[in-house]
């Protein structure tokens, strides 16, 4: 009978400490499901600046070739301007 209720007491604490494993388990998994969410919101975030940047470079680039542009045209004026100076 002794014997009985050793193995009971064993087989007792072995359910405590699965159970306790159990809610570290859970309380690990919660933690880790928070993480996960934040990680993603933090990557949506970013995603979002990062498309903001590239349209920004892509304004930018037009920009500088409307610049680009205008400068040339206004070379070309000045070069006309000179040729008719030094011609006339």
């Amino acid at each position: 009978m002794a014997e009985s209720i050793d193995q009971l007491g064993k087989l007792e604490e072995k359910i405590v400490k699965a159970a306790e494993l159990f809610k570290e388990a859970q309380a690990e998994r919660r933690s880790l499901q928070k993480e996960i969410e934040k990680l993603r919101a933090d990557f949506k975030d970013r995603l979002k600046r990062a498309d903001s940047l590239e349209e920004e470079v892509h304004a930018l680039r037009r920009e500088r070739e409307d610049v680009r542009a205008r400068i040339e045209k206004l070379l070309a004026q000045i070069e006309s301007l000179t040729k008719a100076d030094s011609a006339g």
